[in-house]
């Protein structure tokens, strides 16, 4: 171990020590600010938990690695010679694997306890029977909408008759396509009823984003993907995509309303 001689405190350490315990300070009342749009749905409460959760605690980790650092700093700055002293075989071993350790339980660990119950409600649970199935069918640059008729069963479709103005190939030899209707960027759902999207994209990726929902899903080329949610407060709110997509992804913006039961049956 070779000690260092100590000598008056530069001031550059003292302003670069006093600077890794400002930074984290800052950044932490940026971070209290209210980052996320008005809550529309119900499950975006647990979301919401999670995000929460996860800048909570990097927020912690923050504070805590700048205020070591910034002591380090502090303490050893006024070093003549740096001061050098071997760390044995266990002592390494030991702060590889404690911070290894800590990050999997917080990032990985309660990241998965608190979002598995809200990923299992939106994707693996059964939509409930009164659900409103919409499909939703993404293309450069719109959102293609299509509900049930009367007979409330939707046409079949088939990849084969897709086309250029049909991004549906909607089989018309099927009595159920009759009554379907088709909308253009524009989704109307009822207050407090659960939605059933199932998502299918005609070209590219693209991805299905209601913020106000806490909802976001990849539409797939080629796959048709199901999930559903409740929305529980009137409004118009932004569809948009959150995948880019091609030139005119800008552009691919769409309206989701949400709309009383006497709004919605008219």
């Amino acid at each position: 171990m070779v000690d260092g001689g100590k000598g008056k405190r530069p001031l550059q350490a003292v302003l670069l020590a006093i600077a890794m315990w400002l930074i984290p300070v800052g950044i932490v009342m940026m971070g209290m600010r209210k980052w996320f749009p008005p809550l529309a749905s119900e499950h975006g409460e647990g979301i919401d938990f999670m995000m929460n959760y996860l800048l909570l605690t990097i927020g912690a980790l923050l504070v805590v690695g700048h205020a070591a650092l910034g002591y380090f700093i502090w303490r050893f700055g006024n070093q003549i010679r740096p001061s050098f002293r071997m760390a044995s075989s266990k002592t390494e071993r030991r702060w590889s694997v404690i911070p290894v350790v800590l990050m999997a339980v917080i990032a990985e660990g309660w990241i998965l306890v608190l979002g598995l119950p809200v990923w299992a409600k939106i994707y693996a649970e059964q939509a409930p029977l009164e659900a409103l199935t919409v499909e939703v069918t993404a293309e450069q640059s719109a959102w293609n909408v299509r509900y049930p008729g009367a007979d409330g069963r939707f046409g079949r479709i088939d990849p084969m008759q897709v086309t250029l103005n049909d991004a549906w190939g909607v089989d018309r030899s099927d009595p159920a396509s009759e009554d379907d209707l088709i909308l253009l960027n524009e989704i109307a759902v009822p207050v407090n009823r659960p939605v059933l999207i199932r998502l299918r994209s005609k070209d590219v990726l693209h991805s299905f984003f209601l913020p106000h929902f806490r909802v976001k899903q990849d539409a797939v080329p080629g796959m048709t993907i199901e999930f559903w949610f409740i929305p529980n407060k009137l409004g118009t709110y932004e569809l948009a995509c959150a995948e880019l997509c091609g030139l005119g992804h800008y552009e691919m913006r769409g309206l989701f309303l949400v709309l009383s039961d006497e709004d919605y049956a008219a």
